[in-house]
């Protein structure tokens, strides 16, 4: 074993740990160390949103400033205990076992490859075509920024709410908002998510066209909150609550309360919405997991929502 590697025991489980000393976010001289430890820390508040969600790792072998690489396919040499889920991807119809983060083993585990970024599905491994969320991502363009998508955030709460549907919103611990809306109903499919998170989309487009734009086109985004209703797909992933990202300060993404929203849209809001690994963890030990309810509340989408 290298003289940097480390092995210690998590839950009766032997996880190797290693260049625990390694700057992975240079700006702050925030470690691979460090990084484990906000995971260790958060685990209780992160583990019940990952549970039974396949993981899509992205990798930063040296930190931020350096090259990363995704990986859907669980690497070979995980431990045994390392439990996965298959998918069937491609015309063929080839197996990739994904990873799944069920335990605080297998999370510290993925955290010592580098994984910095948590990427889950939007449903549950038992269940891949049934999405047990509906998920905007709020996304500024040039010009724009996080009070331009704290008020759209404020519309868009707004309006599901006329429609009977709550809400809750966090950060994307870049430079966005994304906001969450429960189902956890079954017979619900992705084609039901996608279709009704487009019409909110190109509705609110419609209504606040200097502000809103529903189009992916990058040349269409100059000054407008775009919302990204396309992650509502099977095939894709979304950055976990509480994962970290890799920008230049270790942030996460954050569960924030609606007041801290209406807060970060005044226009006299300083640095709205951005919170380190740190501020994350005080959080919680303060608020607990205010994201908890979007793992058990049962709602249910209108078919006549948003026409």
């Amino acid at each position: 074993m290298s003289p940097t590697a480390v092995e210690v025991d998590i839950d009766g489980r032997r996880v190797r740990l290693s260049n625990l000393d390694k700057v992975f976010y240079p700006a702050v001289g925030f470690t691979k160390g460090q990084v484990i430890d906000y995971y260790t820390r958060v685990a209780p508040a992160l583990l019940p949103h990952l549970h039974d969600r396949q993981l899509t790792l992205k990798r930063y072998p040296n930190g931020v400033e350096g090259p990363y690489f995704y990986e859907k396919r669980c690497p070979s040499h995980r431990p045994e205990w390392v439990q996965t889920s298959p998918v069937w991807v491609g015309r063929d119809g080839k197996r990739i076992e994904f990873c799944l983060a069920n335990d605080l083993p297998s999370l510290i585990w993925a955290a010592n490859l580098a994984n910095l970024e948590l990427h889950t599905s939007l449903s549950r491994a038992d269940r891949p075509p049934r999405p047990t969320i509906l998920a905007f991502d709020l996304d500024p363009g040039e010009g724009a920024g996080m009070r331009a998508c704290a008020r759209v955030g404020l519309i868009l709460r707004d309006l599901l709410a006329a429609q009977g549907l709550e809400a809750w919103p966090k950060t994307s611990g870049s430079k966005g908002l994304q906001v969450y809306v429960p189902l956890n109903t079954a017979g619900v499919t992705y084609d039901d998510t996608k279709g009704f998170s487009k019409a909110v989309a190109e509705l609110l487009e419609r209504e606040y066209p200097t502000l809103i734009v529903s189009r992916m086109a990058k040349s269409d985004r100059p000054g407008k909150v775009f919302i990204d209703w396309s992650q509502n797909d099977e095939a894709k992933t979304t950055a976990c609550v509480y994962s970290l990202r890799a920008k230049d300060r270790p942030t996460a993404s954050t569960p924030v309360t609606w007041d801290e929203v209406e807060e970060a849209s005044a226009a006299d809001a300083v640095d709205p919405l951005s919170f380190t690994a740190e501020q994350v963890l005080e959080r919680v030990a303060v608020h607990g997991d205010l994201f908890a309810p979007v793992l058990t509340l049962e709602q249910h989408l209108s078919v006549s929502t948003a026409r």
